[in-house]
């Protein structure tokens, strides 16, 4: 086996994915990438950074009979011939290939698995005005080119055509390997357009993505090694690690204790310290290290005097910046913050690590904790920063590339929770948003709202049905509580109830081990008898009990599931709005359902191989 590290031009890669040149081995899986990663390897290539190597196999050898597929995104004929496989960098290609030729739209998803045709547009002002900036001018926008608010009513940005974006300088992207020039050329503001050309539309043309290129004498177990080391051993270094080495190597803590400084050793006294907070396991060293970095990072910028003061940041290029005077000092103010984020969430009836809707929104929370000290307790700080806290998880904003919203959280949020005047609402709750349909698509812990929601109704006051308990931090152990079906899976299926109803988050609520026993797949009708008998209790009692769940007992007695269903769901609707101080936008029956499971990749709505109800 013999290999070449040619370099090629961007611009060559594609030509070669759009033309079959370049396919992709049969064995490759499919196209998975996310619209804010897409977004961020744009920013990549416009900062003229590298984004790695990737590997191609040149095809022609008899021992390798590999079937070619075209980049996803490529229409060319079937029987179009490649010359070289890729082993590895099908994401980035793939969305490269999409987002910067053709018509420019990629079919991606967001965070939570919602799939998307997106198109990728820069603000030449913005990315012209500071280096720092090229991050914020890149923006993604729908395929059909209308960003739009308040439930699709309102049009916030229309860059519907060539026209529409020249108007309000938005260069889109999908132009940048093709005919930019008569666009830039019908540009009223020619000598943006002279910059932005200068700036980044000729240096794209030579950016270049070193390839590493394995000959045609390269057998299948070879291919088989090589692609399984590149994708298991593609991931990014962990800052943690590298951090470890750089604190080591700290001579002034060496003058001063006579020791390296060990920071594997700390991490593991600060899980020490928060080992009777569950919850806080869910939280991973390099979170505790971005909070580190905000922190550090925000006091720099408020010592800073001149007129460009360094941003506060949580990426990893600044987390690696980190000294080891910027982690001790922030150290201990940060692990108590994590303790008190993490008597947060139990008020907020969240116990357990697989119940937190979102582990890495507790970075920002502790670090905002620290930024407004005892305030933080104060009742009408508290009531703000629960509102935050119900929009960042109801809203589904912190799944994905979250580091820009990191720092806009803790810029923000103190002042405006402490009420300060002349403070603008933060950009959290500026952008949650839920819609009806929502709860027909929230089936399982893999989506953070369906969490917060489970969470919500265990923190309005829900009782168990048989024992009359609150479920509360010490009852949601004892009573071995978990999210289980109002109306049972065996009685959905037998009476022709469909996935999109049975398993949504409409039907079900947390209740004990014993009770969901009771349940088994028997008819709400039939259960309800059976519970009121062993409980001893009277009807009303019942009633009462079920109501804690939003539940209306007679639609259970008449095992009416249609009429449970939609009663239910504008209880969570209700509920849902209360949180976040928004109102949700009743979608369902207007006959254009947005966030239903159609819109949502297969793979997030599988439940979770929890033992339910049978």
């Amino acid at each position: 086996m013999g290999f070449l590290t040619p370099m090629y031009e961007l611009g060559e890669y594609l030509a070669w994915t759009r033309s079959g040149v370049i396919q992709l081995p049969d064995f490759q899986r499919g196209y998975k990438w996310e619209d804010e990663r897409i977004r961020q390897l744009l920013v990549t290539v416009l900062r003229g950074h590298p984004l790695g190597a990737v590997m191609l196999l040149k095809t022609g050898n008899t021992q390798v009979r590999f079937k070619p597929r075209l980049v996803e995104g490529v229409d060319l004929p079937s029987e179009t011939a490649a010359k070289y496989l890729l082993l590895d960098g099908q994401q980035r290609l793939t969305s490269l290939t999409q987002a910067l030729s053709g018509d420019g739209a990629v079919a991606t998803k967001d965070s939570r698995g919602k799939l998307l045709d997106r198109r990728y547009l820069v603000h030449m002002e913005t990315a012209l005005s500071d280096p720092n900036r090229v991050d914020d001018s890149v923006i993604s926008i729908p395929g059909e080119g209308v960003v739009r608010t308040n439930f699709g009513k309102e049009i916030v940005l229309d860059l519907v055509d060539h026209d529409k974006q020249r108007e309000q300088g938005y260069f889109p992207l999908h132009l940048l390997y093709g005919d930019y020039m008569s666009w830039i050329l019908e540009l009223s503001d020619r000598e943006l357009g002279k910059r932005f050309h200068e700036r980044f539309i000729k240096p794209a043309a030579t950016y270049d993505i070193p390839a590493i290129v394995l000959d045609e004498n390269t057998d299948k177990a070879a291919v088989a090694t090589v692609f399984e080391k590149v994708n298991t051993g593609g991931l990014p270094l962990n800052v943690f690690e590298l951090l470890t080495a750089m604190f080591a190597g700290d001579a002034d803590f060496y003058e001063s204790t006579g020791a390296d400084f060990r920071l594997n050793d700390d991490w593991k006294e600060t899980q020490l310290k928060w080992a009777a907070y569950p919850v806080l396991t869910a939280v991973e060293n390099t979170d505790f290290l971005q909070a580190v970095t905000m922190l550090a990072t925000r006091k720099r910028q408020l010592a800073d005097t001149s007129e460009r003061p360094p941003a506060i940041s949580a990426k990893r290029e600044d987390v690696l910046k980190l000294s080891l005077g910027d982690y001790l000092e922030w150290r201990g103010p940060l692990r108590e913050a994590f303790i008190w984020a993490a008597t947060f969430l139990a008020d907020r009836h969240i116990f357990a690590p697989r119940d937190v809707p979102y582990p890495k929104q507790l970075v920002p929370l502790a670090a905002i904790k620290v930024v407004l000290g005892p305030d933080a307790d104060l009742i009408s700080v508290s009531e703000r920063l629960v509102r935050w806290f119900w929009c960042g998880v109801l809203g589904e904003l912190y799944g994905s590339t979250i580091e820009t919203r990191f720092t806009r959280d803790i810029e923000s949020v103190p002042a405006w929770a402490k009420g300060e005047t002349e403070v603008a609402t933060p950009r959290t709750l500026q952008d949650a948003s839920f819609v009806e349909s929502r709860l027909h698509s929230l089936r399982t812990r893999n989506a953070a709202a369906y969490k917060g929601i489970a969470a919500l109704i265990l923190a309005g006051g829900a009782h168990d049905w048989m024992e009359d308990r609150a479920l509360d931090k010490v009852q949601y152990v004892d009573l071995a509580v978990d999210i289980h079906h109002v109306f049972p899976q065996k009685w959905c299926n037998d009476n022709g109830i469909d996935d999109e109803h049975r398993e949504s988050i409409v039907n079900k609520t947390a209740i004990s081990a014993r009770t969901n026993r009771v349940i088994g797949g028997s008819a709400p009708s039939v259960y309800l008898t059976v519970i009121k008998n062993r409980a001893q209790i009277d009807a009303g009692r019942l009633d009462q009990l079920l109501e804690t769940h939003l539940v209306n007992a007679e639609r259970l007695r008449t095992d009416d599931f249609d009429g449970y269903f939609r009663e239910r769901r504008e209880s969570l609707c209700q509920l849902v709005e209360k949180a976040i101080g928004k109102p949700v936008q009743r979608d369902t029956d207007e006959g254009h359902a947005e966030e239903d499971s159609t819109q949502f990749e297969p793979a997030n709505l599988i439940e979770d191989s929890i033992p339910e109800d049978r």
